[in-house]
Parts: structure tokens; sequence; C-alpha cells
């Protein structure tokens, strides 16, 4: 009796345990997501202050070339290092995990030597009568980068610990100061271009890893640490060292390292394709770039606060409602009629805004280019990007929708197929940015986005049509707007088209 007490404590412990780090995992997510709302409000407001006081050249030489090469060094250091680390057992030990997370540190070294070198003297160099001081600006960024992997053991460490507020108070401040130094240099210097934004690029990651620094100072050795079994007692225990009674690294975890570095080696390029294209391939002025990536960041707004919203929660509703790889014979027919009604109602809903965003985005993006950035967007390319851009935020709404369901519904050996589908899409998809590029200039990747996009859709649409088929439920008649609301949106276009044309 007394022992099938203890085992009843110990799995009443051990669900309690479990629903806390559910807790905090949903923290955590939530807090990220916060997070990125608010980098993105404060990067959305910061181009389109410096848009007033600095060249187009410059924001496309910051926010495509240097950005890439940071994001380039830190990415290829430390994610594969990350996901290793982050697979921590029970059986592992946490010291080989820190001897392996300060590998980080001398392969970030070498990628921003090896970068760097590829920057300055491989890459096309702007004039330095019209952009200087980019020399700086290359070895700015790339220590900027080696910096913040200094920080590399801690955010694993409090990462597996589930420190919601470290992250998201570290993040936050840095990204403020960053805002903050660059704005008031902006102000009383903005000759200085592009030593302003390395200036504010070091202070960035030099403030984020101090506070990750800082924060574990106080830390260690508090009763906090204490009730949270802390695994490390004191500072000295992040710093790397070897020891005679284990070897310095767990080979398992550091070829399982290895392995993620080969997925993350293809996925950094097929993430940032198109910046790769406008870097390496030289299809677009520094100018363009910066004027695609501001009209970019512009025109995606909607598809981060509003889509993207919608496609993560429904993803959870249809996993929770449809089992896996079963036909819909399979399942319970309620289940299957409420998730049709829900994926038919959500492709109505994105459809509509979709098509309002069409409807009215050809009379509005000057005017839309030209409160955001002045004359110096809404008089080039820009009014013509966002337009076509607005049709892209349509195909970007219907697909995030049909792969919410598709993802929620495939089986394992489906979604492993579609991978593949996804790898071919996407290296078709550089090879088609390059040549319509060059043919169309900035609107080419725009069209082959769109491309892109279609044939995501049409893979999805046909899995769902199939998957229904044979039941008498039809989804996808959601895709199909009313007459009326058809009518409407007709006549609004005209009505504000013409008003565009005759102002």
């Amino acid at each position: 009796m007394t022992a099938a007490r203890i085992m009843a404590a110990q799995q009443q412990q051990q669900q309690q345990q479990q629903q806390q780090v559910l807790q905090d995992t949903t923290r955590l997510a939530s807090s990220t997501m916060a997070l990125q709302v608010v980098f993105r409000v404060l990067t959305f407001a910061l181009n389109a202050f410096t848009l007033r006081y600095v060249s187009k050249e410059i924001i496309g030489i910051v926010n495509v070339r240097l950005t890439l090469l940071y994001t380039t060094v830190v990415f290829l250091a430390r994610e594969a290092f990350r996901k290793a680390c982050l697979s921590h057992s029970a059986q592992q030990s946490w010291r080989r995990t820190v001897n392996l997370t300060w590998l980080a540190v001398p392969l970030g070294v070498c990628w921003s030597f090896a970068l760097g070198w590829l920057w300055l003297n491989v890459l096309e160099v702007p004039d330095p009568a019209v952009i200087p001081h980019y020399g700086t600006g290359v070895v700015a960024f790339g220590i900027s980068a080696v910096i913040e992997l200094v920080s590399e053991p801690f955010w694993v460490l409090a990462q597996a610990h589930l420190f919601v507020r470290l992250k998201v108070i570290a993040e936050s401040l840095a990204i403020i100061a960053r805002c903050s130094v660059t704005v008031l240099l902006v102000l009383i210097w903005p000759q200085w271009g592009l030593v302003i934004f390395s200036l504010a690029q070091v202070l960035y990651t030099s403030l984020l890893s101090l506070c990750y620094i800082l924060y574990f100072v106080k830390f260690l050795g508090s009763q906090e640490a204490e009730k949270k079994s802390f695994p490390l007692r004191s500072m000295m225990e992040f710093l790397p060292r070897y020891s005679v009674s284990q070897d310095f690294l767990d080979w398992k975890q550091a070829w399982l390292a290895w392995s993620f570095f080969k997925q993350s080696f293809l996925k950094q390029i097929l993430t940032e394709g198109e910046r790769y294209v406008m870097t390496f391939l030289n299809v677009l002025s520094f100018g363009d770039q910066g004027v695609y990536d501001i009209v970019n960041n512009l025109g995606s707004l909607v598809a981060r606060f509003v889509f993207l919203p919608i496609e993560e929660s429904f993803y959870v509703y249809f996993s929770k409602v449809l089992e896996r790889g079963k036909n819909i014979k399979s399942q319970r027919r309620e289940e299957i009629a409420a998730a049709s009604e829900v994926l038919e109602s959500l492709l109505k809903l994105v459809t509509l805004i979709g098509l309002v965003i069409i409807a009215f985005g050809y009379a509005y993006s000057q005017l839309a280019l030209d409160i955001y950035g002045g004359s110096l967007l809404s008089g080039g390319s820009g009014p013509v990007l966002l337009r076509f851009y607005c049709l892209y935020v349509l195909l970007l709404a219907i697909n995030g929708v049909t792969e919410c369901f598709t993802f929620a519904s495939m089986s394992k050996e489906e979604v492993d197929k579609f991978n593949y589908i996804m790898l071919g899409l996407s290296l078709s998809f550089l090879c088609l940015s390059y040549y319509m590029t060059s043919w169309l200039g900035s609107i080419g990747f725009i069209l082959a986005n769109c491309f892109n996009m279609g044939l995501r859709i049409a893979h999805s649409l046909y899995y769902i049509w199939k998957y229904y088929r044979d039941s008498p439920y039809r989804p996808l008649s959601g895709l199909a707007p009313s007459p009326v609301v058809i009518c409407v949106l007709v006549v609004s276009a005209a009505v504000t088209g013409y008003s565009e044309v005759i102002k």
C-alpha cells in the first residue's frame, strides 16, 4: 500500500512538472511572438525615419549586403550547435555541452574572416565617393557577429531551462538601444552614413551579450538557482575546461551537430535566397536593392501580423481535430465536417482580405510609399513594386491556410516527400529569380515568388481535393467569393484607379 502511494505521488509530481514545462514553453512562445512584433514595429519606424536622412543606396548596402554577412556568419556558426545542445538528455553532461557551444566562437571567427574577405575582394564594392566606409561596415558587422556568439553558452543554458524574461528583456533592450543610437547619430551626423549603422550594430550585439552575462552573474548562487537545480554553480563553469576524467566533447552530440550543420547550410541558402541572388549576381543596383527591401518589409506586414497568426493557430486546431495520415472514412464524421467548415471559412476570410488589398493597392501604393519614405520611394519603381506585391499577398494568404491544413493532416511519409518537393521548388525559385530579375528588374523577384507560391498552392489544393473527394464536403468553395463581393471590389478598384490616373 505504501509503495502504491509512493508511485502515485511520483506520477502526480511528474504530471505537475510536465504541466509547468508546458506553461513555461507557452509563455516563452508568446513572449517571443510579442518580441517579434515589437522588433518589426521598431524596424519599420526606424526605416521610415532614416529614409529621409540617408540615401537608398546606403539602405540597400545595410539591409541587404551587410545584414546578409552578419546573418550568414551567425547562422552557420551557431545554428547546428544550438539544435544539438538543446537536444540535451539526462545522460549527457552539461560540462561537455558548454564546451561544445564555445566552438561557435572560433567557427564564427573563421566564417567572419572568410566571408569578410569575400565581401571586400570578390563582391562588387560600392563607389567610395557615393558610399564611403564600406570596409568599415564589413569589419563592424563581422565583429558584431563574433560578439554575439560569445553569449552562446549563456543563451543555450537559458533556453534549455526556459528563462522566459531574460530573452525578452535582453533582446528588447538591445533593439531599443540600436534604434535610439541610429536615430540620434542620423540626426546629428547624417554624413557618417555606414559608420552610423556599423556602430549601432556593434552596440546591439554587445549589449545583448552583456545582458546574458550579467544575468547569470546575479543568478548563480541565488536561491532561485538552487530552486531550479541549475547545473552550473559559478561563472567559471561557463568557460571551456578540459577534464582528465572525461572527454572534452560528447562525440555523439558533436556528430549530431555536424548533421544539423549540413541541413543548416542548405536552409540558410534557401531562406536568404533573394539576398544571395542580389549580392552575388549583381542583378540589381544598391539603390534598387534598398527600395526592394523596404517594399518587401512594407508589403509583408499584413502577412506577418494577420495571416501568420491565423496559420499558426489553426494548424494547432486541425492537428487536434484530424488524425494524421488517416483518410476521412477512418475518422469521426462530426470532426471531418467541423474541419471542412472551418477551412472553408478561413479560405473565404483570407481571400476576401487579399482581394481587398489588390482592389485598393493599385491606387494607394504611391500614397502609402510617399507617407512612409517620401519622394525617395514614391518617385521611382517603388509604387510598381508594391502593386505587384499586393498580388503576392493574396497568394501568401491562400497558401498559409491551405498548407496549415495539409501539414496537419499529412502522414509522416507524405511530409517527408513534400520536403523534397519544397527543396526542388526552392532551387527552381533561385534560378527563376536570377533570370526574371535580369529581364524585369526588381519586379522579377516578386513574380518569381508568385510563381513559386502558386505551385505550392496547387499542390495543397490537389491534396485537399483528394482528401475530401469521397465526402459531401467541398471546403475549397471558400476560394470563390460571391458575385456581389466581386462586383463591389471591381467597382471600387475602377473608381480608385481612375482617381489615381486623373490626379
